[in-house]
C-alpha cells in the first residue's frame, strides 16, 4: 500500500519502509510522528478511500543539508559577497500506512523506571530528620583601631 502526503510544502510518494527527507519537524529521534495530510492512497493500481488513512513514521535523524554557496559580484565595482545555508531537515523512516502503529519502546523507557524505583525509597529517606538550613555568620564589625593616646603624651 502507498499513499502521498504532503509535508513541508511539498508532496511524498511513501510506502511501508521507505525512507525520506523531508522540511525540518518537531522532534527528536527515536519519536514515532503521524503525518495527517494525506492527498491520496491506493494499492496497486486502485485508490482507497482517505477517511481514516494515517501514515506513521519514525524520525531518524534531525540533520542539515549541504551547504549552498552564494555569491555575488558586479564587474568592475570591486564588489563580492558570499554566503553560505544550510538547510535543516528531518529524516523519516515510513512505519505503515492506513494504520496507526504505535511506538516502539525506547531505551529512554529502561531510564525513567529507575526513578521510579529510587522513588519508591524516597519516603523511607524522607522520614528521616532533614538538617535546618545553615544560618549565615552575621558580617563581623571592622575592629576599631587603638587611638594614640593623647593623654600619655600629654603628661
Amino acid at each position: 500500500m502507498f499513499a502521498i502526503v504532503r509535508t513541508g510544502g511539498k508532496q511524498y510518494r511513501v510506502a511501508a519502509g521507505d525512507k525520506i527527507a523531508v522540511e525540518k519537524l518537531a522532534g527528536e529521534a527515536g519519536d514515532v510522528i503521524a503525518l495527517s495530510d494525506v492527498l491520496l492512497a491506493g494499492d496497486g493500481g486502485e485508490s482507497k478511500d482517505l477517511a481514516g488513512v494515517v501514515v506513521s513514521a519514525e524520525i531518524i535523524a534531525q540533520a542539515k543539508a549541504d551547504k549552498v554557496v552564494i555569491f555575488k559580484k558586479k564587474r568592475r565595482h570591486n564588489y563580492r559577497r558570499k554566503l553560505g545555508h544550510r538547510q535543516q531537515h528531518t529524516i523519516l523512516r515510513i512505519l505503515g500506512v492506513g494504520e496507526a502503529v504505535k511506538a516502539a519502546p525506547k531505551k529512554a523507557a529502561a531510564k525513567t523506571e529507575a526513578p521510579v524505583e529510587a522513588a519508591a525509597d524516597a519516603p523511607a529517606a524522607e522520614a528521616a530528620p532533614k538538617k535546618a538550613p545553615a544560618k549565615k555568620a552575621a558580617p563581623k564589625k571592622a575592629a576599631a583601631k587603638p587611638e594614640a593616646d593623647s593623654s600619655a603624651d600629654n603628661a
